[in-house]
């Protein structure tokens, strides 16, 4: 079965809210003191239209949260799922969260707002899943027994600070470090061809001057 196309204004409705999640992420992981008005802003769409889904910054924020984490228990879940090769199934739980990009959201926004009972759950839900992915990866004898769960959590926060250039030359830079650094995460260690070219000083030297 499929479902019922959505009318038109529900379906105006769904772009709104995306346009505003979109703009919100943008905004906030750019600026977390920056006001709600910002958001409508870049969104395209009228303060009204936003105050009617999301009645203050802070649900905002609590929304943005709730996505990303639900987007890592998502990946988490899947590699757990992945009855293949031990250090594939890490290094394409590695390689999700990268891309999720949920950590640029907990350098930016945790402690900026009060997390609901449902955002405690999934926080939750996303330690045990992270814990156990590391277990299974150590246990298999493919990942160093010396990194942490917290070192890993940490790596994440260090992938996501990386920003250079536009979204695509940030992502390419990001997994060639993730790369590099799983490298040595890896039992035994092996070196490899870094995917991506390197930066170079002018990418570098390019974020002094205002744009």
């Amino acid at each position: 079965m499929t479902s019922a196309p959505m009318s038109g204004r529900k379906a105006q409705a769904a772009r709104n809210d995306e346009l505003i999640l979109q703009a919100a992420r943008a905004v906030f992981t750019a600026d977390p003191g920056a006001p709600i008005a910002a958001v409508a802003e870049k969104a395209g769409v009228g303060i009204s239209a936003l105050y009617r889904r999301y009645p203050s910054k802070e649900a905002l924020l609590q929304k943005l949260c709730g996505d990303g984490l639900k987007l890592y228990i998502e990946v988490a879940e899947r590699a757990l799922a992945d009855d293949g090769d031990p250090w594939e199934a890490f290094a394409g739980y590695m390689r999700g969260i990268v891309d999720a990009d949920t950590n640029s959201l907990t350098i930016k926004l945790a402690g900026t707002f009060t997390p609901t009972e449902e955002l405690g759950r999934d926080a939750v839900r996303a330690s045990e899943l992270a814990t156990e992915v590391h277990r299974r990866a150590v246990a298999a004898g493919v990942l160093r027994p010396d990194v942490t769960v917290a070192d890993i959590a940490l790596l994440f926060e260090q992938m996501a600070s990386i920003k250079l250039g536009g979204e695509e030359r940030t992502s390419q830079l990001r997994h060639r470090y993730l790369a590099l650094v799983m490298d040595s995460l890896r039992i035994p260690p092996v070196h490899r061809d870094l995917p991506g070219p390197a930066p170079v000083d002018e990418e570098l030297s390019v974020r002094w001057y205002p744009s």
